[in-house]
């Protein structure tokens, strides 16, 4: 079979959102070494990683504004250069303070790239589910590499070059990026930005009722993930009792799941129904987030990770159910709102985590998270159950 354009256009994308979020998962095995470092304590540096995924949902909106008027693969390249570049910042920061900010800006410029690459498939791809699964599967893809390879060099070198790792992975894709993918025409490049911004435009596009329940599903469901994304390994390092390079493997084995997870539900939704393959997904999350609390054999742990990575696979699914909400003009600008709404909500999960983890222990923590996913599951089922229409 030819190898197609569009078949570079997704390919890249994947690729630059691995970067993105090898970037940001880097961090996470190292924590321990950063937490030592600096002397703080886990809801400090929950916060400092709250403010990067803060940051990086507050882009989203921004970034859909600015590929309307600019075209998405300069913002796709601002997205992956920028990303490499704070990394390596990141890697030198002489204090905590420091350390948070620059994690800030991090967060900054990798948000400007999902909710780009996902209007740019939308132009190039009528399997929306199915190209949004695979282009997901670079964030779950560089979850995989990232864990085991920062803690490898955590351990032997110290977190500082395990952040630095990130600019080696960036610099290959930014090339690659800017040298194979075509301009794209812009879709509203006369529109005054400022008009872009108009509060009752804006509310109007996230009060409608499809819309905003879709995003009180997905503020819950992020919310769960990025708790997860931020604690994982430490929770395996502190309530497990495992060592860093064991937690990092295991939390390369969620990341196996996810990037599968991504790719079948992407698929499955195109197929069965947006709304089915995300509460299925759901409630294996939350099955698997008890199971890890009330663990005590290797093999349920096991399936525990299993069940969790893949209850955290439901963007490929939810993101596609935003989207088909909102007409082709809307998608640049409509997309990347409610991916600020939902990931700025959802950045909580890190400071919810710590927190929790500091007042109440670790099992506590994770048990709340699987009641979230829980809650999320019901109002699907409510939903469907009751032909609400939501």
């Amino acid at each position: 079979m030819r190898w197609q354009y569009r078949t570079t256009v997704l390919a890249l994308c994947l690729l630059a959102f691995f970067v993105t979020y090898f970037a940001r998962m880097a961090i996470s095995p190292v924590i321990p070494f950063i937490v030592a470092e600096f002397d703080v304590s886990n809801t400090a540096i929950g916060f400092a990683l709250t403010g990067m995924w803060l940051a990086y949902g507050l882009s989203q909106f921004p970034s859909g504004v600015l590929s309307d008027r600019y075209g998405e693969k300069p913002v796709i390249l601002v997205a992956v250069g920028g990303t490499s570049i704070a990394s390596l910042l990141l890697a030198f920061a002489p204090a905590f303070p420091v350390f948070a900010a620059l994690a800030i800006v991090l967060g900054l410029v990798a948000g400007l790239h999902y909710a780009v690459a996902t209007t740019l498939l939308s132009r190039t791809y009528d399997e929306l589910g199915r190209a949004v699964g695979i282009h997901s599967i670079g964030g779950p893809l560089a979850g995989l590499i990232a864990p085991v390879a920062s803690a490898w060099v955590g351990v032997r070198y110290g977190w500082r070059p395990a952040l630095a790792l990130a600019l080696a992975v960036g610099l290959p894709v930014f090339a690659l990026f800017a040298w194979r993918i075509r301009p794209t025409e812009p879709r509203r490049p006369a529109q005054p930005m400022r008009e872009r911004f108009d509060l009752a435009v804006l509310f109007e596009l996230v009060g409608r009722p499809a819309v905003a329940f879709t995003l009180g599903i997905a503020m819950l469901g992020t919310f769960v993930v990025q708790g997860l994304l931020t604690f994982l390994p430490t929770f395996f390092v502190d309530h497990l009792g495992y060592s860093a390079t064991l937690a990092g493997t295991a939390f390369s084995a969620f990341f196996v799941v996810r990037t599968v997870g991504q790719f079948v539900l992407g698929e499955f939704s195109d197929r069965y129904g947006r709304d089915l393959a995300i509460g299925g997904s759901m409630f294996a999350g939350a099955l698997g987030l008890f199971g890890l609390v009330i663990g005590r054999t290797d093999a349920t742990i096991g399936v525990a990770v299993l069940l969790a990575g893949f209850g955290s696979s439901f963007f490929s699914a939810i993101d596609p159910r935003f989207l088909d909400q909102f007409g082709d003009a809307e998608r640049g600008a409509g997309f990347g709102l409610v991916r600020t709404v939902y990931t700025v909500v959802g950045s909580a999960g890190s400071v919810g985590v710590g927190l929790l983890a500091d007042l109440f222990g670790w099992g506590t923590a994770f048990l709340v998270l699987a009641g979230l996913f829980a809650i999320t599951f019901g109002a699907l089922a409510v939903n469907w159950a009751f032909d609400l229409g939501y």
